[in-house]
């Protein structure tokens, strides 16, 4: 999960650094790496759980420093700053609410945490913000709540299929 989550990240910073802005969709503009963006939201709640809070923000200053090194210089530093900040909110408020259960807590910690990232990286890469703004939020807000509500189906699905073949 560690290896995802960084893999997750430095791919985001290359994709934009490689190809800047792209369409999205629905006349959106938003970076390339976007929806790698908010995955690395998603992938860090996931890893929080497999191993703990610290592993995760290892990972978080693993794959800001890969993409120190393999992306510009600007956009790594506009991007560890986004990530840092966008992440420890993220993981704030998923600690508060993983008690009330898993798929609640990944959907609110994210959609802080993709706020947080697009607003800041934007700013802070010399993006236009008041135009990407909507694409990347949209983009990263895709990645983040429609593979944590697929999981809690599938999860869902599986312990009812307990249930039945239990009380058979």
């Amino acid at each position: 999960m560690f290896a995802a989550y960084v893999a997750a990240l430095v791919s985001a910073n290359l994709l934009t650094d490689r190809f800047g802005m792209v369409a999205v969709g629905f006349g959106f503009m938003a970076t390339a790496g976007t929806y790698m963006a908010g995955l690395t939201l998603l992938l860090r709640d996931v890893l929080q759980d497999a191993v703990d809070r610290r592993a995760a923000v290892c990972a978080v200053l693993v794959g800001a420093g890969l993409s120190a090194l393999l992306a510009s210089w600007s956009l790594a530093l506009a991007s560890m700053v986004a990530f840092a900040v966008s992440e420890l909110a993220d993981m704030g408020v998923y600690t508060l609410l993983r008690r009330r259960g898993w798929t609640r807590a990944v959907i609110v910690s994210g959609l802080v945490g993709v706020a947080i990232d697009s607003v800041l990286f934007l700013y802070l890469a010399g993006f236009p913000v008041g135009p990407s703004l909507p694409g990347q939020l949209i983009g990263k807000a895709w990645l983040t709540v429609v593979p944590a509500l697929v999981v809690s189906a599938v999860l869902a699905w599986r312990r009812a299929g307990r249930v039945i073949v239990g009380d058979a």
